[in-house]
């Protein structure tokens, strides 16, 4: 158990990066950390013997991210239904602003930070990325090789935020 517990020391703040980049909030990426890392310890019996236990924790953690997501949406979806408003949309003008700041890394979706994160910082493999998002290992590459175009091209200015048109 001993051995363990350094391992989860060692995984801790490359879970608190993620989590991080994920939530873009410190405090919201701590309580991720906290939760996936209660799940773990929780479902621990369920675990693969010799399993790689970073990608096991990711993939945990980027679950219960999901999860809190879609939990957000539904709630926003409710509030929607019941007070008859639409806060939870931002208008286009807000949103093309808020594009238009953004570094080319913050505009990628976050599948594919998720991914650049987990292969170019985090050192996973291919094989590891697909255990976590439970899908071929092709699947990545290709996904994988999307993100860094888009990111490349994002760098470049290749694609810009839509200009708003004065219509007459």
């Amino acid at each position: 158990m001993n051995d363990i517990d350094e391992q989860l020391r060692e995984i801790i703040p490359r879970l608190r990066r993620f989590a991080g980049s994920l939530t873009r909030n410190p405090s919201s990426a701590d309580d991720l950390v906290q939760s996936s890392l209660e799940r773990a310890l929780s479902s621990w019996a369920d675990k693969r013997p010799g399993g790689d236990l970073r990608a096991w924790l990711f993939s945990i953690l980027y679950r219960q991210f999901l999860d809190a997501h879609r939990r957000t949406r539904r709630y926003a979806r409710m509030l929607e239904f019941f007070t008859g408003r639409d806060d939870a949309q931002p208008s286009v003008e807000r949103t093309v602003i808020a594009q238009s700041t953004l570094q080319a890394f913050d505009q990628l979706t976050t599948e594919q930070r998720a991914l650049l994160l987990w292969v170019s910082v985090e050192g996973l493999s291919y094989k590891e990325v697909a255990e976590i998002l439970d899908v071929p290992t092709g699947t990545v590459m290709s996904r994988l090789s999307r993100a860094r175009q888009a990111l490349r091209q994002l760098s470049d200015g290749e694609i810009t935020s839509p200009s708003l048109r004065i219509l007459k």
